[in-house]
């Protein structure tokens, strides 16, 4: 199989990055709003969040429902399609509970 059509090559493409696992465990729990997300991410900036967010958005993982309000509001969802990963993010979770020990301090 070559690297173009290797189906973990798609799946780290669609989630990998820095953040977007994280965003994607959060919002595993349900809709969550820019500022939950940066506060349960403190480590990334503004704009790593918003682009990771608005790639999520375009590979149709996350939905983004903004409100006509002032200031405006915008909350963060997992898709239908988005819940389908749900597994692997509990594998992942699953991973770095068990293991945790050994990396956990070297990660900060």
């Amino acid at each position: 199989m070559d690297s173009e059509n290797c189906p973990v090559k798609l799946t780290a493409e669609v989630i990998g990055g820095k953040w977007k696992p994280l965003i994607l465990y959060y919002l595993e729990d349900g809709t969550r709003r820019f500022s939950e997300l940066k506060r349960l991410i403190p480590a990334s900036t503004k704009k790593m969040l918003t682009k990771h967010l608005r790639e999520l958005e375009r590979d149709e993982v996350i939905h983004r429902k903004v409100f006509a309000q002032v200031p405006p509001r915008v909350q963060y969802s997992l898709t239908r399609h988005g819940q389908s990963l749900r597994p692997i993010l509990k594998l992942m979770s699953a991973w770095g509970k068990r293991h945790r020990a050994r990396y956990g301090t070297r990660r900060k």
